[in-house]
């Protein structure tokens, strides 16, 4: 780090310079984005902060985290904990440990390493690196089922109702369905960015396959979809 400041799943200013950059190389060049569990937040959090003011075309989400207190609260279960939630802490320390020089300036680090959960690590720095008055204020802000009316080009989005990351019972279909610009797409089975088939799972995926369909579909009939 050249700065002491990190990312965060409601902070969407790298990812609105990079598609600014790109499109200025390429203005005339069809132009869509995907983005995956976290970075599918940040590029939901994105289209609905820019609705229709954005250069891409349409974009692919895949194993998005819809709600963050629901998230993070299945993420807290005992197994869950036990298999995901403590190793993802460890990496998010372990990411600013390397950097604790540049940052102690302005954190306590000593309490941001002692955080067994990643909600005890999001309020000891994310939700202050950001400036957040609380780690709820935080959640509410990332949350990306909080701007889906207000995305305003065509979004695919996949996910599996098994997915301890995102809680099927979390998923927002019913604001989904309350903009046509919004197809989300659910599997009863799949976890977190998992989604093999059969018995031997072979190397593509049905996200893969759903991944190809979709770009090839916008790039080749773009104008009579956007136009149904």
């Amino acid at each position: 780090l050249q700065t002491p400041r990190t990312y965060c799943a409601a902070n969407t200013e790298d990812l609105e310079a990079v598609i600014d950059h790109v499109h200025s190389l390429q203005p005339s060049a069809p132009f869509m984005a995907a983005g995956v569990s976290m970075g599918g937040m940040l590029l939901l959090n994105y289209l609905g902060k820019a609705g229709r003011d954005t250069p891409l075309m349409a974009a692919a989400i895949f194993s998005a985290g819809w709600n963050v207190f629901e998230s993070v609260e299945s993420l807290e279960k005992p197994l869950n904990w036990l298999l995901f939630n403590y190793y993802l802490t460890t990496c998010l320390q372990s990411s600013i440990s390397r950097h604790r020089q540049m940052l102690e300036e302005l954190f306590d680090m000593d309490l941001v390493m002692k955080a067994r959960t990643v909600r005890e690590f999001d309020k000891q720095f994310t939700s202050v690196m950001f400036g957040y008055p609380t780690i709820d204020d935080y959640y509410e802000d990332a949350s990306p089922c909080r701007k889906l009316k207000s995305v305003g080009i065509p979004v695919l989005c996949l996910n599996s109702v098994d997915d301890v990351f995102s809680p099927g019972h979390a998923i927002p279909v019913e604001a989904a369905k309350q903009n046509a610009n919004v197809a989300l797409v659910l599997t009863s089975c799949g976890g977190h960015i998992g989604f093999l088939e059969g018995i031997w799972p072979r190397k593509c995926t049905y996200m893969d396959r759903v991944f190809k369909q979709f770009v090839q579909a916008v790039f080749e009939h773009g104008d009579k979809i956007f136009s149904m």
